[in-house]
Parts: structure tokens; sequence; C-alpha cells
């Protein structure tokens, strides 16, 4: 690593620690030739993830826009923020782990559905209501039926 101080290219590691649930490795250098510490961060490469929307369009992979539409769906409800961004974690665990270099947001939408499902019924159906669409009464009831089935299972 060079030392961003003197250019030397020679350092030595002080101390190495994870950072970010272990997909980040922080390690503390040390110059050989001027002395002077300075931190890197170290991390895996990932290929690029692509989004295939449900037009056919494609977009790369931004988990921002799934941890916004969570949190979205669960404003003014008992979920806590923790519960939240494991949720996130999951999620992008599930689409990076599945191998494939392009995810159908008709998949994500299923991963979140069914996370919020778990988490909270207010919450999967704000996001359901936007995410299938469910722009009229008839199709809104039709949907809380079915939560209300699937639990009293």
């Amino acid at each position: 690593m060079k030392c961003m101080y003197c250019g030397a290219s020679d350092s030595r590691v002080m101390d190495s620690r994870p950072t970010d649930e272990g997909a980040v490795i922080r390690r503390r250098r040390e110059c050989i030739k001027c002395g002077k510490r300075f931190t890197t961060y170290e991390k895996i490469e990932t290929v690029p993830l692509m989004v295939v929307k449900r037009d056919g369009s494609r977009q790369l992979f931004d988990i921002e826009k799934i941890r916004v539409g969570i949190i979205k769906a669960c404003e003014k409800c008992k979920v806590s923020a923790d519960q939240i961004e494991k949720l996130v974690m999951e999620i992008d665990n599930q689409v990076h782990n599945s191998g494939d270099l392009e995810v159908s947001s008709l998949v994500i939408g299923e991963l979140i559905s069914d996370g919020l499902r778990k988490l909270d019924p207010v919450a999967y159906i704000r996001f359901s209501s936007v995410y299938r669409e469910l722009n009229d009464l008839n199709k809104l009831m039709e949907e809380m039926n079915k939560l209300i089935k699937k639990d009293n299972l």
C-alpha cells in the first residue's frame, strides 16, 4: 500500500478490524520509510448487479432505494430501525447470493413484501398498495383478506 505522506510503497499493518458486519476490513498501517500512520479499507470487489424493471429496462441495483421504500412503508409503525436494517441486509444478501448478474424487480418486490408481512401488517399493506398497484378499494380489500387468512392459519 502506497504511503499517502511520502509515496513509499512499503508499509506494515499495525491493526486489522472488520467493519460493516464483516463486509469491510479496516487496516491501520505504518509507513516503513517515514513512520507515519494511515488507515485503509479493504472490501470485496463485486460485479455490478442489474435490475430488470417491469418495462424491460435495466438499471444498477441500489440498496438505498430498497431502504427508502421500506422506511416509507414503516412510517408510524412499531418497527425499529434495527428491524428495518436487518430486513434491508437480508434482501441485499439474498439478491447478491443468487449468483445472477440480473435480478427482476418483481423478485425484489416479493422479497420486500415477504419481509414486511413478517414485520408489520400495516407496513406490508402500504408497500403492497404501491408495489402491486392496488389502486382501487376492491383490490386493496382482497390483499387485506389474504393477509388476514394467512395470519389465521
